[in-house]
């Protein structure tokens, strides 16, 4: 590792991880031109963003930084595909790992691993259908689309908000922060579908202001506490593949896990492929 990645990992222990997070969500949430359209221009400059894939095109027309970063897309702009029988990519991004749930463990990057209990909560009960099943982790990078959709139909179970830290999420803290996913800040969605339990978690990271779901708004933070919230009658959320579920305010990573014989991702996927959502990444067994 060189000196600047070392550096790097020792500000991340060092850095007051949640006090910058939220100073810079408050200045993302800015409405004043002066602030928000500068930060918009120099942010699609400096990360390549291709506006011409987005409803709303120019700084102006949006009400703040954040607006501007979970934009909506022009219809068409990704296509959801197969039927019932395909998982589709949830998120814009790139494979971070996927694979077999071994031992209990997820593989984060060579030399790390963390526990699938801890990843969902800390609840065996919870983590127990999905042992010996499969993974996928997906990267969204900075010049991204940040809303995150179903993978496949299904009903929500239970939405458990767990907090932690905000280490930055990237290649170099995947493969030198240990139990990284398992450690930051989160939000887990456990789904029934009719292939079995699909947990869908929304990781926080470094500067993440946000994250929401479209049946209970903005999430984390502030709570400091697990909160588990079971969902189900009177008005159970059912969402159809391809359905908006959620979206980071500045963006992080989604994990998604799935039971033993559920599903068979795609040949062409390894880590570092790149993913849009909506794109096919496995069938469904």
């Amino acid at each position: 590792m060189s000196i600047k990645d070392r550096l790097f990992i020792a500000s991340q222990y060092v850095l007051p991880q949640h006090l910058l997070s939220r100073a810079v969500g408050t200045l993302a949430d800015a409405e004043m031109e002066w602030v928000k359209n500068p930060l918009i221009n120099l942010f699609i400059k400096q990360f390549g963003v291709n506006m011409s894939e987005a409803q709303r095109q120019t700084a102006s027309e949006f009400k703040s930084f954040n607006d501007f970063f979970t934009r909506e897309l022009i219809d068409g702009a990704r296509p959801i595909e197969g039927d019932a029988s395909v998982l589709s990519s949830p998120a814009d991004g790139a494979v971070s790992q996927l694979g077999e749930i071994v031992d209990g463990r997820v593989f984060q990057a060579k030399g790390q691993d963390y526990c699938l209990t801890e990843l969902l909560g800390g609840d065996a009960q919870r983590a127990a259908p999905f042992m010996g099943g499969e993974f996928a982790t997906i990267y969204l990078s900075p010049k991204d689309y940040h809303r995150v959709h179903m993978p496949m139909k299904g009903t929500l179970r239970d939405m458990i908000y767990v907090p932690g830290d905000l280490f930055s999420v990237n290649q170099v803290t995947a493969e030198n922060v240990p139990r990284l996913f398992a450690r930051n800040e989160r939000v887990v969605c456990i789904f029934d579908t009719e292939k079995g339990p699909m947990a869908m978690v929304l990781v926080g990271a470094m500067i993440v202001a946000a994250v929401e779901t479209v049946w209970a708004g903005h999430i984390a933070p502030p709570r400091r506490e697990l909160k588990v919230t079971e969902y189900g009658a009177p008005t159970p959320v059912s969402l159809e593949k391809g359905a908006e579920m959620g979206r980071f305010k500045l963006g992080s990573t989604v994990i998604l896990c799935h039971p033993k014989d559920t599903v068979k991702w795609s040949e062409n996927l390894q880590a570092g492929t790149p993913l849009r959502m909506g794109e096919a990444i496995a069938d469904l067994v």
